[in-house]
């Protein structure tokens, strides 16, 4: 069993490196929320998720991809960039009329002071739609982009909506499946024959106003994302969208792939708590809370180890008060302590003269007292595995739970510095196999792993 605490300190970061995926290339694709306003706490979740399953996916040997899909070119663009012109009227005293289907969100109201500050009443009495819709899209991703970035979550590509429109991949793919006896008329719409696919009913593509439903872009984005030559395509969709699995792998088989190409997870929703109450109201928005909220309230670390504790497909509760907790109650506190523990060991010992260098074999030390540490060493590549292979991110961190329970029952129980160098050598060669480890696990699910705490 020591073995592998050899074999980790030989290794490094490289421990747990395995080649499972084949070198076969995922595109990842998830958040994709709309540029309309701020990022909320549901998107926060699928934000933590998708970003560590790819380094998760990496490390067993895949290449992913990860990409934001933009919805640029639907009817919420057009409402926003409405909302955006009423905002803006607002501004200069004028009465305004926001409709229902409009965003009233602070965003929104900065979005129109900007217009106002760099073109004053320029568009006053002559309202622009495509510049309101292209000004805002681009200040509100902008928005979107910093938060995420706040958040340590970074995309591969931001694919805009628009793009399917200006290359004509949406109406060579409405062409494709027409050809191929797919759609068929019924009450002036355009319907697809997705109960081809196990869908329990057919669907519309186009209205009978001649307006496309958000089904027929869809289909020509993952008709693109297959076109890029990837082997496997993951989605990770909202709770509410729990109706379009089987849409999609219709889509997919249609436009010449394979159903089984792609998997869709879903992410389950997300209450916060504070004081044992559901806090539902955000400070920044006056609506619902944003994950920029959040990031203010707690800090990327504490939000990305929450988040990602749990099963993506179980109702999550954000606890505020345990998450800004210094005691071990709180996971990732208890986590990150134990990698600044034995920072601070290593310190000390090297305080008292004793220069750290991992010892290339063991003669004295008692197997007995570090058994428990050396069998959770040797589970890291096969957690790593079944969390790339099954997408289950929450396996990591049940095991860096599992991981600083040890290292903190061993220091609790042993003393590690002493007059028996040699002996202090060996623990210490056994400790910092377990800091390698938990360092490494914690930076797969974008926690940084301090020295001092």
């Amino acid at each position: 069993l020591l073995e592998i605490v050899l074999k980790v300190n030989n290794e490094k970061e490289e421990y747990g490196k395995l080649n499972v995926g084949n070198a076969q290339k995922i595109c990842l694709e998830f958040v994709s929320a709309n540029p309309t306003g701020y990022l909320h706490v549901g998107h926060g979740r699928g934000a933590a998720y998708g970003d560590s399953l790819a380094k998760i996916m990496t490390k067993a040997g895949y290449i992913v991809h990860k990409e934001h899909y933009v919805n640029d070119a639907g009817n919420q663009i057009t409402n926003m960039a409405y909302s955006v012109y009423e905002r803006y009227k607002e501004l200069f005293g004028l009465p305004i009329e926001m409709k229902d289907d409009y965003y009233h969100g602070k965003e929104i109201i900065k979005v129109a002071s900007d217009i106002k500050e760099e073109y004053g009443d320029k568009f006053l009495n002559n309202f622009d739609l495509e510049f309101f819709k292209n000004y805002g899209t681009e200040k509100l991703l902008n928005n979107l982009k910093s938060d995420l970035k706040r958040f340590n979550v970074e995309f591969d590509t931001w694919f805009s909506e628009k793009s399917l429109y200006k290359t004509g991949a949406v109406e060579k793919v409405l062409t494709l499946l027409k050809e191929k006896n797919y759609t068929y008329e019924k009450e002036g719409a355009l319907w697809l024959k997705t109960t081809l696919y196990t869908d329990e009913k057919d669907r519309v593509i186009i209205k009978s106003d001649g307006s496309y439903t958000y089904l027929l872009p869809d289909i020509a984005y993952h008709a693109n994302k297959l076109s890029r030559g990837y082997d496997h395509l993951i989605d990770v969709l909202g709770a509410d969208h729990h109706g379009y699995i089987d849409r999609l792998k219709a889509a997919v088989s249609m436009v010449g792939g394979n159903s089984n190409l792609i998997d869709v997870e879903i992410l389950q929703m997300v209450r916060v708590l504070e004081n044992g109450e559901e806090v539902k109201m955000s400070k920044r928005s006056g609506k619902a809370i944003t994950l920029s909220d959040l990031l203010d309230e707690v800090g990327s670390d504490a939000l990305r180890y929450f988040y990602v504790a749990k099963s993506l497909s179980t109702h999550m509760d954000l606890d505020l008060d345990l998450m800004k907790q210094k005691s071990n109650e709180n996971p990732v506190f208890y986590a990150q302590y134990a990698h600044a523990r034995i920072s601070s060991i290593l310190n000390n010992a090297n305080e008292a003269g004793i220069k750290f260098e991992p010892v290339k074999k063991f003669s004295k030390i008692d197997p007995e007292t570090v058994n428990d540490i050396c069998l959770t060493l040797l589970q890291y590549p096969s957690v790593i595995e079944e969390a790339a292979q099954k997408r289950l991110v929450h396996k990591l961190t049940h095991y860096i739970d599992e991981l600083a329970y040890q290292l903190h029952s061993y220091y609790n129980d042993q003393k590690v510095i002493t007059d028996d160098t040699e002996l202090v050598m060996e623990k210490l060669t056994v400790l910092n196999a377990v800091k390698i480890v938990l360092k490494d696990a914690l930076s797969l699910i974008g926690v940084s792993a301090p020295e001092k705490m």
